[in-house]
């Protein structure tokens, strides 16, 4: 099993409510319903654990993926296309970083 996780601040200007409202209804339904996915998160940062200010990314996801062949089989499906369309209308730059557990 991998592991990506996601991390990502909003576009300047882009509605924060409007984020989260899509993520609830749209993004994690559509990402949880695939068959190559086990477990799709959406994290909104609250805070650093040591130290003061900001932390760097306003978002994380994470996403356990089954089987990674499978999932780039999903991810090319065009629900999934149009709601990677949509999240790339609300994320700058988002970071995706595969990983693999110890």
């Amino acid at each position: 099993m991998k592991t990506i996780i996601c991390l990502f601040n909003l576009k300047s200007g882009a509605d924060r409510d409007a984020y989260e409202r899509w993520a609830r209804e749209r993004d994690l339904p559509t990402v949880n319903g695939l068959d190559s996915v086990e477990r799709f998160e959406v994290l909104r940062s609250a805070g650093l654990l040591i130290g003061e200010g900001q932390p760097p990314y306003e978002y994380v996801e994470i996403i356990r993926v089954r089987d990674m062949d499978a999932f780039f089989r999903d991810v090319g499906t065009p629900a999934v296309q149009q709601g990677a369309a949509e999240f790339q209308s609300f994320a700058d730059n988002p970071v995706f970083i595969v990983t693999d557990a110890l």
